[in-house]
């Protein structure tokens, strides 16, 4: 039960206040002093230059999970399943119309299509700090913790989404070069690794609150953001004049009052 407890803290320390444990934050004193253009944002682990080179070599390298990450926020994730229950905001960007799309090019011509949304998602989503869940299919989601995007992460998650249009051409006179639509919603989640102590694990965010990002993702057309009224609350929006829209969602008895920020494309 001790180990239990020791590990839950731990996934706190990381989630809610972006600390790592208190032995790797002895060693984040020594790496602050380390000169690099880029570290770790959590124990500042040098990733650049010769000191970069040097934690290479101890497999000190960018996380998979967000590049302005070290490698030990993987290897914690592999070796400690388990997690906590924290309020945090999901962004979901989904491809509209991907099928047709692919229907009108050749494999490799959508692939590069894809490929091109994948790049231009991962760096809106790392530079945002967000942690990046999965670049699957025509969708790619990611979470905005407190402990690394800070408390007023619903803000952040809806700047990302804004920032995310523009980077995919919605707003350019001759319209975007892939039509995506996306959805943020803000609320309580259980966040963590899934899986099995040396298996395969996977570090996501479960729960109705998921569900429900996903869901507004699905709804939002070509260069529309739709909002939950908690993320719109959240980020101190509630009081803007913003286009309001009710949704059936799967799963829910009653419509669901949503918001919409547009970008012509």
């Amino acid at each position: 039960m001790a180990d239990e407890i020791k590990v839950e803290d731990q996934w706190r320390l990381l989630v809610e206040e972006g600390k790592t444990t208190i032995k790797r934050r002895r060693l984040a004193r020594i790496y602050a002093l380390l000169p690099t253009r880029s570290r770790c944002r959590i124990c500042k682990a040098p990733f650049a230059g010769v000191t970069g080179q040097v934690m290479r070599v101890f497999g000190m390298v960018p996380s998979n999970l967000n590049p302005h990450l070290c490698s030990a926020c993987d290897t914690f994730a592999r070796l400690n399943p388990g997690g906590v229950e924290v309020c945090l905001s999901m962004l979901f960007a989904d491809i509209r119309g991907s099928t047709g799309l692919a229907e009108k090019m050749k494999p490799a011509e959508f692939r590069h299509l894809v490929d091109r949304f994948y790049a231009a998602a991962t760096r809106v989503l790392s530079e945002t700090d967000a942690i990046i869940d999965k670049l699957a299919g025509d969708q790619v989601s990611g979470y905005y913790l407190p402990g690394l995007a800070g408390r007023g992460h619903a803000r952040v998650a809806v700047q990302a989404a804004e920032r995310l249009l523009l980077e995919t051409g919605h707003g350019d006179p001759t319209g975007p070069w892939i039509p995506v639509g996306i959805g943020v919603h803000t609320g309580d989640a259980f966040f963590g690794s899934v899986g099995s102590r040396g298996g395969v694990v996977d570090v996501t965010a479960l729960g109705d609150a998921v569900n429900v990002g996903a869901r507004l993702a699905s709804l939002a057309g070509p260069g529309e953001i739709i909002m939950s009224q908690d993320t719109c609350r959240e980020a101190g929006l509630d009081g803007k004049d913003l286009a309001r829209r009710e949704l059936d969602l799967k799963g829910r008895t009653q419509p669901v009052s949503v918001f919409v920020l547009k970008q012509a494309g």
